[in-house]
C-alpha cells in the first residue's frame, strides 16, 4: 500500500456563480520518503489538494486513505488525533503563537498529542530546534525574529510529534530567494532522513529540486513527472 493514496477525488464548491469544481477526479499515490513538489498557478487546486490530504478540509466524493486511515471517514475528534500521528502542517504565514517562546511554540503540539512522555518534551523541542538550525533564538518571541528563522521554528513545529509527512503549503512564499532556498535544503535534509514531504510552491526552480513534480490546472493533475523529468 502506497503511503498516500487519493482516488478519485472531487471537491466542489457552492458560489455566488454557480458550482465550482475545484478538485476533478484526482487519482494521486505517494510513496514514503517521496518529495513531492505542487505546482499550478492561482486557483488550479494546489492548495486545496493538500487540505485533502491533511484533513484540513473534506472531498465531495472519492476516497483519501493517508497512512492507512480513511481520511475522509474520520470525524472531527478522530481526525484530530489522527493527524496529530501522521502528518505536520507548515504554513505560508507561519502561524506561531506571539506570546509563546519559539521553544514552547514547538512544544505546543507535545502537549496536544500528548507524546513524547512529559520529561522529555523540551529536549525533543530543542533538538529540532537544532536540526533546523535556530536552537540560539529557542527563548525568543516570534516578534523578535526574522520571517525565515520564524519559518524554521514553523518546521520544527510541525515534527514536535514525529509524523512521517510533512504537508507545506507555500512555505518560502514570504521569503526572500536566498532564505527560501535555505528553507528548501531542510526539506531536502528532512527526505533523507526519511520523512515524506508535500509541498505547495509558485516557484518553478524550487520545484524542480524535488524529487517529484505534480503540475494542476483547473483542478486536474496535468502532469507528473520525477526529478529527472520522466512521467510518474
Amino acid at each position: 500500500m502506497h503511503l498516500i493514496d487519493l482516488n478519485v477525488v472531487t471537491k466542489s464548491y457552492q458560489t455566488d456563480a454557480g458550482l465550482f469544481d475545484a478538485l476533478k477526479g484526482i487519482d494521486l499515490h505517494v510513496e514514503a520518503g517521496e518529495f513531492v513538489a505542487i505546482v499550478g498557478k492561482s486557483g488550479s487546486g494546489k492548495t486545496t489538494l493538500i487540505n485533502m490530504i491533511t484533513g484540513l478540509d473534506r472531498p465531495t466524493s472519492g476516497e483519501i486513505l493517508v497512512g492507512g486511515a480513511a481520511v475522509e471517514k474520520l470525524g472531527e475528534n478522530q481526525l484530530a488525533a489522527w493527524r496529530g500521528r501522521t502528518i505536520g502542517v507548515v504554513f505560508q504565514f507561519f502561524q506561531l503563537l506571539p506570546t509563546l517562546t519559539a521553544l514552547e511554540n514547538v512544544m505546543l503540539p507535545m502537549d496536544f498529542c500528548s507524546t513524547p512522555p512529559f520529561n522529555e518534551r523540551r529536549a525533543r523541542a530543542l533538538e529540532l530546534l537544532a536540526l533546523m538550525e535556530i536552537d540560539g533564538h529557542a527563548n525568543k518571541l516570534p516578534a523578535k525574529l526574522s520571517g525565515g528563522q520564524q519559518q524554521r521554528v514553523a518546521i520544527a513545529r510541525a515534527l514536535a510529534t514525529d509524523p512521517p509527512i510533512l504537508a507545506a503549503d507555500e512555505p518560502t512564499g514570504n521569503l526572500d530567494s536566498k532564505t527560501a532556498s535555505a528553507v528548501f535544503a531542510l526539506f531536502e535534509r528532512l527526505t533523507s532522513l526519511g520523512k515524506t514531504i508535500l509541498m505547495v510552491t509558485h516557484d518553478p526552480d524550487l520545484a524542480r529540486r524535488a524529487g517529484r513534480q505534480l503540475h494542476i490546472a483547473d483542478g486536474s493533475i496535468v502532469n507528473d513527472v520525477n526529478g529527472n523529468g520522466k512521467a510518474g
